[in-house]
């Protein structure tokens, strides 16, 4: 009889400690995946200089988020947009022309993303970066060091401060996802200028 009244003593006094170690178990995993994301991502930048018809250009970046709360991420990134042919035909000959543009834009931007829905499947989020935009020049090709070329100009007259606003969405499984957003890279150069900017890619987060 003592010995069940031990055991029912120890029982009562344990039940505190193993509702603590599930709760603490249920708040580890809803923040499994709420430290930080690495994205790579391809873009769209319609760059619309004032005066200048507009230029579409694509490109590939990538990104690095840290979550100093669960709902406010610090991000970084980067974009490096290709080179764009444009043709032209001849009406006289009727001969095609193909010309090769110089230029190609390197964005790099950091700031704070606000997101709603932390560990879940879904998320959507806005965001307010600040950095450059490079319109570097280059008449080589991606395979032969253009990228790099364009970090050698940084810094000269083709280099301009940049803001950019925008938000998107976010669907995951797991760790793995896909992230959309879409925005407006300004630019200073003798007054703002207005871009859209498009970004798509896979997402991990941890």
């Amino acid at each position: 009889m003592r010995i069940l009244q031990f055991a029912g003593l120890a029982a009562a006094l344990a039940l505190p400690f193993c509702g603590s170690a599930q709760m603490q178990r249920a708040g580890e995993n809803s923040h499994t995946y709420n430290h930080g994301e690495v994205t790579a991502f391809g873009d769209y930048f319609r760059f619309a200089p004032s005066g200048h018809s507009a230029t579409n250009f694509v490109g590939l970046g990538g990104r690095v988020g840290f979550n100093i709360h669960p709902n406010v991420a610090i991000e970084g990134e980067m974009a490096y947009d290709f080179e764009r042919n444009f043709t032209t035909l001849n009406s006289s000959g009727g001969t095609t022309t193909t010309v090769v543009t110089g230029v190609r834009p390197l964005t790099g931007l950091f700031g704070p993303r606000f997101q709603f829905g932390t560990s879940g499947p879904f998320r959507a989020f806005v965001t307010g970066k600040a950095g450059f935009l490079e319109m570097s020049t280059s008449n080589k090709s991606p395979s032969t060091g253009s990228f790099s070329n364009a970090l050698d100009q940084f810094g000269g007259s083709g280099t301009h401060f940049a803001a950019y606003p925008g938000g998107g969405i976010e669907a995951f499984f797991g760790p793995l996802g896909l992230r959309a957003e879409a925005g407006d890279e300004i630019y200073l150069s003798n007054g703002a200028h207005n871009n859209l900017k498009i970004m798509v890619g896979p997402t991990l987060r941890f």
